[in-house]
């Protein structure tokens, strides 16, 4: 190979029988087949000058297969064979690729980063993600995903829900009207603050039936609260209350010091509330009996949502608010019928519950303000109360300022 191309002739098939004239035996020794050459791994021209040309075949001298089977002396067996095979074989010449033939050798063409193109498709990624999923990375990361999702959404609801329920009117025991709209939480005096409580009543005040306080003793008949008629007078002169009202302001908090100590209630909270309320069973020109009892009966306005009020339709049949559309504030104290349905009380000991009774309307009131064990010597607890009996801002305002007064007057 002198020009860098290797130009050999290949051996025909040797016959099943050797020729007569050749003299080797059917077990001589095999010729071997040069590899053939690819002309573009040639070191002296390009690939894309290089072309296969036609091969021609040569006839066979019978001297070379003589030498191949062995018969010619003088050299060394590997090279008898090697110069046996080069005669035999039939000479293979390559066409080169020149510029006027203008036929250019066939080339493999790869592209570079071929496979970093390839997109699987939704299945292959669905199956991909199923089989990341049984990994203890995604049994990890999965739950941990689906968790946030969940925090995610329960903080989206609670950003919609929460404003909408704290718009929205609180459950009151009395009328809830607004007298001030426009009035603001720095209206209310500072919440460390609570109204000072009254002069106690005589601790020897005669407490209903069940409720027994310290050397105490129900008496046969009457009302119990007529044990603070002389307490009543002289306190209610002072502060400016009719002694009925003052008898049943006193007694409520006779009976819930024994019946809930916790509570803390003063019969300043009351009367104030009283006061704001009905004027002490004396609005719409009403007055005390001497049973305790408002004549002619308080009953409020509607609660068909006008005037900013609320809206409730009626709950009682009329038997209470003598309304058979709206529900009606009942009562010196105000109350909805069905706040008195729940909580109204007997203190009078006349076995009936009547909320235009001030007696039973205060000891009822009293049990309400001190409802959820509310400790009312606590200035939270105190104005929670007020704002539960009614949530009007306004209104827990004139309910402090009035108690503040009383406070202050009893101790005069």
């Amino acid at each position: 190979m002198a020009d860098g191309e290797e130009r050999t002739t290949l051996r025909p098939l040797r016959p099943a029988t050797p020729r007569a004239d050749s003299g080797a035996g059917p077990d001589g020794p095999a010729t071997r087949l040069p590899r053939p050459r690819r002309p573009w791994l040639s070191s002296g021209r390009p690939a894309a000058d290089a072309a296969p040309e036609p091969p021609t075949t040569e006839p066979v001298p019978a001297e070379a297969i003589d030498n191949a089977a062995g018969t010619t002396s003088g050299a060394t067996a590997p090279d008898r064979t090697d110069r046996a095979a080069a005669e035999s074989t039939p000479k293979t010449t390559v066409e080169k690729s020149t510029p006027e033939s203008g036929a250019p050798a066939a080339r493999r063409r790869r592209v570079r980063f071929g496979h970093a193109v390839r997109l699987p498709g939704p299945r292959a990624a669905a199956r991909a993600t199923r089989a990341w999923s049984r990994r203890p990375s995604g049994r990890l990361t999965l739950p941990g995903v689906f968790l946030l999702v969940l925090v995610a959404a329960t903080a989206t609801a609670g950003a919609l829900v929460v404003p909408a329920t704290l718009g929205a009117p609180r459950p009151v025991a009395a009328d809830a009207t607004d007298d001030a709209p426009g009035a603001l939480p720095s209206d209310l005096p500072p919440t460390a603050q609570v109204p000072p409580p009254g002069q106690f009543p005589p601790p020897t005040a005669t407490l209903p039936p069940g409720v027994t306080g310290p050397g105490t003793a129900a008496p046969a008949g009457g009302r119990p609260s007529d044990a603070l008629a002389g307490w009543a007078r002289d306190t209610g002169t002072k502060v400016g209350i009719d002694p009925i009202a003052m008898q049943a302001y006193g007694y409520a908090e006779l009976v819930l010091a024994e019946t809930d100590r916790s509570c803390g209630l003063s019969w300043t909270t009351l009367a104030a509330i009283g006061l704001v309320e009905s004027r002490h069973g004396q609005a719409n020109n009403a007055q005390l009996g001497a049973d305790g009892r408002a004549v002619p009966e308080i009953i409020g306005l509607p609660l068909d949502g006008q005037g900013n009020r609320m809206r409730i339709a009626d709950t009682d049949r009329g038997e209470l608010d003598r309304d058979t559309t709206y529900d009606r504030a009942i009562g010196p104290m105000q109350f909805i019928p069905t706040t008195w349905e729940e909580i109204g009380a007997d203190a009078d000991n006349d076995g009936r519950e009547d909320p235009h009774n001030i007696h039973d309307a205060a000891l009822a009131a009293g049990m309400y303000l001190c409802k959820g064990g509310r400790n009312l010597t606590i200035p939270g607890d105190w104005w929670n109360a007020i704002l539960s009996y009614n949530d009007v801002r306004r209104y827990a305002q004139d309910v402090f300022d009035a108690a503040n007064r009383y406070g202050q007057a009893s101790r005069t």
